[in-house]
């Protein structure tokens, strides 16, 4: 039981302050799941659409599972989340606003179903971008630091 963390997006924390995350269900065909147990999937490139009221992950690759037959699903099809209907619409309401955009950031069973979180995200501006590094390699140092006096 618990969670099993399968793919994580670090690019969507560096391109994107991360507002708020939301959890969805993911509507899968026969073998994506196989291939997703095995960890061969990619959500760097992928993004979320809100079309119809339903809320659609584009671009996320799922390698064809290799034992499969020739019924095996498109690596890049859009793919169904499965959320309820008031976080749809708090997430309508949250993408009609300027500059929010909804990006995957990690994806992971959670007692044995797959399960995608999604990021209610900002652009960072190229300056922003600069000073997380700065203060990732800050941390970094004053972590290396402490380390080497114990």
């Amino acid at each position: 039981m618990g969670i099993k963390i399968i793919a994580n997006n670090k690019k969507a924390y560096h391109e994107y302050f991360v507002d708020e995350v939301y959890e969805a269900g993911l509507m899968l065909q026969g073998t994506e799941v196989k291939s997703l147990r095995m960890g061969q999937v990619s959500i760097k490139e992928s993004y979320c659409r809100i079309r119809n009221g339903e809320v659609f992950i584009d671009n996320m690759n799922i390698s064809p599972y290799e034992q499969g037959n020739r019924e095996n699903h498109d690596p890049l099809r859009e793919r169904k989340l499965l959320l309820h209907r008031d976080e749809i619409d708090k997430l309508i309401k949250k993408v009609a606003e300027k500059g929010l955009t909804l990006v995957p950031t990690k994806i992971y069973f959670k007692d044995s179903r797959a399960k995608i979180e999604v990021g209610v995200c900002r652009g960072k501006k190229l300056f922003d971008k600069r000073e997380t590094l700065k203060r990732k390699q800050a941390d970094r140092e004053s972590d290396r630091a402490i380390r080497d006096r114990s």
